[in-house]
């Protein structure tokens, strides 16, 4: 089977979110020839160092999210910009036809996402939900016809740039039904949200959707939601292709809390979020299924609009080969230390932490906490650590906190690397109690490595915590330290309860959150949606030695009865017959647009 991976940010860049995990399903998938189209979000992500695939993986096209005379995202345009974006300066500029055409769509668009709060994707409210329904309509209308327009006639940037789709945001947000927030957007805020609307729908300006591109792979799997999702949506219009979306965190979720931090406008920021709200839904409308890296980023999927038959939870496998040694020890660990593990970031609140030692140490004066991790990159990272070894220092009047030695200290900050912590399995041996004080956390990676290290762990009860510990570690309410004081005195002082609880995570971590689970549960899922989806190119129904191919003809097509229009019995209506039976869509020869290119 040939899979088309759409990335964005991560794979096959040497950094990204999801790089590790789509390399290990490149990887482990050797059955499978993968075909790479990656989105690259930065100049600077597409300028590092690419991940060295394997001899079988096909086709890597890259293309950017990002043009050279733009500022950081997710800051306001310079006044030079402005005046390029007002002139439409960018790529080549459209015909007379080409421009209503264009305005036609982009006015459905417009319609679509200048709706109220009770008329966003999945939203409900008195009355909204024929209102949705309606701006659903539209904003499919609007999207897919843009699509056809740029792959008939070039790219989308110099329009969606243009004078002429500022006026038609102007008139979309000024009309009756628009929303309070949307209402009050001025000429820059309606600059700006065309700016980020033209980054998020680059793809569709793109030469990927051609027989030899995207029309070539028996299956799309989109890495995340969003513009990284909206080549696999055109390659099932145009091919017919089926979309298999994977998401470890609700994307919607991530862009309304980026949003908060962003330095856009409140009309800007209520346009974006009703336009993904509406993307959201026609993703996972259109996904043939929908994975989530937890329930919490499944709950998330629901309430925005993903249907519940189509939801799978697939666990994100880890290694687990370097904690076996100190895993099956059976060593339960110091009886008088707690140790943290993690990127030092005031999401970790190890305020509340080092508070709740304090109330630790009140109970048991022997006891020592030790902190290892680097601060995380960023503005944030280094001056949370120096707060941190302060508030210690603080704690702790006393004894020193020196910032590396051990030695007699109540509180030490270390890092991996160290003399007396070499590598990451050093750091869970360090202590008897493994805690995690975070406030926010998605699927918490640290707390799957020290179960495998088959240490007893305490934990706030915050994103996916309470899903992996599943009854082997105590949970305690975030911003509680004496509740955290509490739960780690009971487990220090009860070495036996410290020893049953580690074997019981260990076991539940090898069973749930190892690679080996992950990628089974793919190739199953794999296996499931291309045996509803026959191959589409009749070349392709054969194998090199005339045999038939598998998965070339679905199973249905030999049951007695309307599924197909092959087989003993007569077709069914159109209306009737799956969508898999019903071929290719016809398509359309054009020109392309800009982006995107061979490596």
């Amino acid at each position: 089977m040939r899979i088309g991976l759409l990335t964005d940010g991560g794979h096959p860049y040497a950094t990204g979110e999801s790089r590790l995990w789509c390399d290990r399903l490149v990887r482990g998938l050797a059955q499978h020839e993968f075909d790479l189209f990656a989105l690259s979000p930065s100049a600077e992500q597409e300028a590092r160092d690419r991940t060295q695939l394997p001899v079988r993986a096909g086709r890597v096209r890259t293309a950017p999210l990002w043009t050279a005379d733009e500022d950081v995202p997710g800051t306001r345009p310079a006044k030079g910009l402005l005046a390029r974006m007002v002139t439409g300066g960018g790529t080549r500029s459209y015909g007379r036809r080409e421009r209503r055409r264009f305005a036609a769509h982009f006015s459905a668009l417009a319609a679509s996402v200048r709706a109220g709060s009770g008329e966003g994707a999945g939203a409900g409210g008195p009355g909204g939900e024929g209102r949705t329904s309606v701006a659903d309509a539209q904003f499919t209308d609007g999207l897919y016809g843009l699509a056809d327009l740029a792959r008939e006639h070039g790219g989308l940037t110099a329009a969606l740039r243009s004078e002429t789709a500022v006026r038609l945001l102007e008139s979309a947000c000024r009309a009756p039904g628009a929303g309070r927030t949307v209402r009050t957007a001025t000429v820059p805020d309606l600059l700006a949200f065309a700016r980020e609307l033209d980054r998020v729908l680059r793809p569709l300006s793109l030469d990927w959707y051609d027989e030899e591109g995207l029309g070539a792979v028996d299956l799309c799997h989109a890495t995340s939601g969003g513009a990284v999702a909206l080549p696999g949506l055109l390659a099932k219009r145009f091919f017919g292709v089926p979309l298999l979306v994977t998401e470890h965190g609700a994307q919607l979720r991530a862009h309304y809390l980026a949003a908060t931090g962003a330095l856009l406008n409140a009309p800007v920021r209520a346009l974006l979020a009703h336009f993904h709200g509406r993307l959201a839904t026609e993703v996972y409308r259109q996904a043939e299924i929908v994975t989530s890296g937890n329930a919490h980023a499944r709950r998330w999927q629901e309430r925005c609009g993903a249907e519940r038959g189509k939801l799978r939870t697939v666990h994100p496998g880890m290694e687990s080969g370097r904690f076996t040694a100190l895993g099956e020890g059976g060593d339960s660990g110091p009886d008088d230390t707690l140790v943290w593990v993690g990127r030092i970031e005031p999401d970790k609140d190890l305020i509340a932490l080092l508070h709740a030692f304090a109330e630790v140490r009140k109970a048991e004066p022997d006891t020592r906490l030790r902190i290892i991790g680097a601060p995380a990159p960023g503005p944030e990272g280094a001056p949370y650590l120096a707060h941190c070894r302060a508030l210690a220092a603080q704690l702790f009047p006393d004894e020193a906190t020196d910032a590396h030695a051990v030695g007699d200290n109540p509180v030490s900050f270390e890092e991996i690397g160290g003399a007396e912590v070499a590598d990451l399995p050093d750091a869970y041996a360090a202590g008897g109690v493994v805690v995690l004080s975070s406030v926010v956390e998605g699927f918490p990676a640290g707390l799957v490595e020290a179960m495998f290290c088959g240490r007893a762990t305490v934990s706030t009860d915050v994103g996916a915590v309470v899903e992996v510990i599943g009854g082997t570690g105590l949970v305690v309410p975030p911003r509680n330290p004496r509740a955290l004081a509490d739960a780690c005195l009971a487990l220090l002082r009860d070495p036996e309860r410290r020893a049953r609880l580690g074997a019981a995570a260990r076991a539940r971590a090898l069973e749930l959150f190892t690679v080996e689970q992950n990628l089974a549960a793919f190739r199953g899922i794999y296996l499931e949606l291309i045996s509803h989806a026959p191959v589409r190119r009749e070349a392709e129904t054969v194998d090199a030695d005339g045999g038939p191919r598998p998965f070339a003809t679905p199973p249905e097509a030999h049951v007695l009865g309307p599924w197909t229009a092959s087989g003993p019995a007569p077709a069914a209506p159109a209306d009737r017959r799956p969508s898999w039976a019903a071929g290719p869509r016809a398509v359309c020869a054009g020109v392309r647009g800009a982006g995107g290119g061979d490596a």
